[in-house]
């Protein structure tokens, strides 16, 4: 079951890693040609957002059936949302064939994607904590939490390969467009293994004692209101950490500084590498250390990282870089592997995938949606000093949350 939700959420999160990717390299040319420059990142990035804005609602409509029916039905409806709108956009014409319909209706494919993602993560979630032995369930939970990473290091490969196979003029016409057309193969490979996964031991008794919530949303809001918001809070500097170390860098990175986008591409695989050592060590070691440890260690990490990032970046040197954005993509793993257990363990079984997801998802929002927005305006305004310094008050936050919410390794999934 582990190995399932892992290879579930690594597609997964492929979809949604792409459009980042393409956002900071092509889709302002491709559906905003007529703004300046910045206000053309900015219009992108906005696209980019509005999926962070929707995962709430996915966590709302696929946490109430996850919570009702169960988990298996809700993960094979949230491939096909999230792979099908995603393999959708590579057949989107752009802006110079549409006109306006093509921002307007990739807008509306984010949107879905981001409905899809938001009921992902917590079935997926779910799916490795709710099979695993109490004393293993960071082993088991290391596994989904691992999607992200593989899921970025194949989108990134994939936009690397393609770069540099192809002459600028190429890639922007339509070799950006092959990474999302893949979506359409991976769904059929993830179709095939969500369809085998049998349903999990606890949401079955909780079926068999007919005690499945009628409405689980207002049931998290009303019973575990602190946990939901402390639980979002913490996830912050984890969103924060990724969107402003991947699609924001990339962006400031091949925009700003100059660096060749093969070159930030393949320093980015690099650096996928480092979130990948971070999120298993963390994940697995929260079965021993306790999960809040490590996430508070993960948020002190990125505190002291933030103000480092962008001094490291400046010097347009290929080493440094990569240690500047592998370091922050390490801290953000130590934060997010222990997640994938600490917040299924915060909510009771009833209503358990409603409130994981709000809190992950919701987080995102606070986190992963306005980062790249307020990276760009701050840069632009103040320097890319200022960005570390944001990075460090989104640890501060996720540090004070997280310092108020409570030990959950030794609980019982009930």
């Amino acid at each position: 079951m582990a190995v399932a939700s892992f290879i579930g959420t690594a597609i997964e999160f492929y979809d949604f890693y792409i459009y980042g990717t393409a956002a900071a390299l092509v889709l302002n040319q491709a559906f905003f040609p007529t703004l300046a420059p910045v206000n053309a990142t900015l219009a992108s990035f906005s696209t980019y957002a509005v999926a962070f804005a929707a995962r709430p609602l996915g966590s709302v409509i696929f946490g109430h059936f996850g919570d009702r029916v169960g988990r298996k039905s809700v993960l094979v409806a949230s491939l096909l949302l999230m792979g099908l709108s995603t393999a959708f956009v590579g057949l989107l014409p752009g802006y110079g064939t549409w006109g306006i319909w093509a921002p307007l209706l990739l807008i509306a494919l984010r949107f879905l994607q981001g409905i899809g993602l938001g009921g992902e993560w917590g079935g997926a979630a779910l799916l490795a904590v709710e099979h695993a032995p109490r004393k293993r369930r960071g082993l088991y939970a290391a596994f989904p939490q691992l999607g992200p990473s593989v899921g970025f290091f194949a989108a990134t490969g994939v936009f690397w390969l393609l770069s540099s196979g192809l002459d600028d003029a190429a890639f922007r016409s339509w070799g950006w467009r092959v990474p999302f057309l893949l979506s359409f193969l991976l769904v059929g490979v993830g179709l095939f293994v969500r369809l085998k996964i049998s349903e999990t031991p606890v949401f079955t008794k909780v079926l068999d004692a007919q005690e499945a919530s009628k409405v689980p949303t207002a049931d998290v809001l009303r019973r575990h209101p602190r946990e939901l918001l402390l639980g979002a809070g913490g996830m912050i500097i984890a969103y924060g950490l990724f969107y402003t170390a991947t699609t924001y860098c990339l962006a400031y990175a091949t925009g700003t500084l100059g660096i060749s986008r093969n070159t930030m591409l393949g320093l980015s695989l690099v650096a996928c590498l480092f979130l990948a050592a971070g999120t298993w060590l963390a994940a697995t070691r929260s079965d021993g250390a306790g999960r809040r440890k490590l996430i508070l260690a993960g948020s002190v990490l990125a505190l002291v990282w933030g103000p480092v990032l962008f001094p490291l970046l400046d010097t347009r040197q290929p080493v440094l870089i990569a240690l500047g954005i592998g370091g922050a993509l390490f801290c953000m793993g130590v934060v997010y592997g222990p997640m994938g257990a600490y917040l299924p363990e915060l909510f009771s079984a009833t209503v358990r995938y409603s409130g994981a997801s709000l809190a992950y998802n919701l987080g995102g929002v606070l986190g992963g949606a306005v980062a790249p927005l307020i990276a760009t305006r701050l840069q632009s305004a103040y320097g890319s000093a200022s960005v570390g310094w944001y990075v460090s008050a989104m640890a501060v936050v996720s540090l004070l949350c997280v310092l108020a919410l409570p030990e959950t390794r030794e609980r019982e999934l009930v």
